[in-house]
């Protein structure tokens, strides 16, 4: 199965309960980490909801 790598770019401080949620369920949670994950529909659904935080790294 592909995979995608993901870097967070924006800081959880500030935000939502619900976003800091999806960003540890990402496996992410400090800035400029970034993570490898299976390219699946959850996933592409988790990074369509923090299009402010998370960019997709090629």
């Amino acid at each position: 199965m592909a995979t995608i790598k993901i870097k967070q770019i924006g800081s959880p401080i500030r935000r939502p309960e619900a976003q800091k949620k999806i960003l540890i369920g990402l496996g992410l949670g400090k800035m400029n980490r970034v993570v490898e994950l299976q390219d699946t529909a959850e996933v592409r659904g988790a990074i369509a909801r923090l299009p402010h935080m998370v960019q997709i790294v090629d």
